[in-house]
């Protein structure tokens, strides 16, 4: 079983049922296909839906995905995650965030932190324009800024390294 968020306001659970997949109780059993890695068709009842995989965080269980051209932000916690928010913990907390990379090839145009700045997990970043849409870069976690390595204007690839977390 999986407590999922979508965009910090909408949560459901999904989990495994005799049928499959089970979302708010709803037996589910979609169709899907793989286009390529990160792309999916998916195929439910009536409804047709083209998913993209932007980006995928396995240690914060966070994902940035595209559903017939809508971008969400998607959060799960599976049971032992409940547990430590029950329990006042976060098994996100134990994971010490160091750095941030791009999560895809764009323009930097703007970064809304400096360094030593103290931020908050969800805090605005950086803009980021890629395939003419701008993108805001949010914190991972609660951290300190050790050292920016970009400027607004720099171009930027996947994966490259735009910043440093004490």
């Amino acid at each position: 079983m999986y407590q999922i968020k979508v965009n910090e306001k909408l949560a459901f659970e999904v989990g495994d049922g005799p049928g499959g997949l089970t979302v708010k109780g709803n037996a589910l059993q979609p169709d899907i296909s793989n286009i390529a890695p990160g792309v999916y068709h998916i195929i439910n009842g009536t409804g047709s839906y083209n998913v993209e995989v932007v980006n995928f965080d396995n240690t914060a269980k966070t994902a940035e995905i595209k559903v017939n051209g809508n971008t969400y932000q998607v959060s799960a916690k599976d049971q032992f995650d409940l547990l430590l928010d029950k329990l006042g913990m976060s098994s996100a907390d134990s994971a010490k965030v160091a750095d941030l990379k791009a999560p895809m090839p764009g323009l930097v145009l703007k970064i809304f932190v400096n360094e030593g700045d103290t931020i908050k997990k969800g805090d605005n970043l950086f803009t980021l324009e890629a395939m003419k849409m701008e993108n805001i870069i949010k914190a991972p976690a609660d951290v300190t800024v050790k050292s920016i390595k970009v400027t607004p204007g720099d171009k930027v690839e996947k994966g490259q390294l735009l910043m440093l977390f004490a």
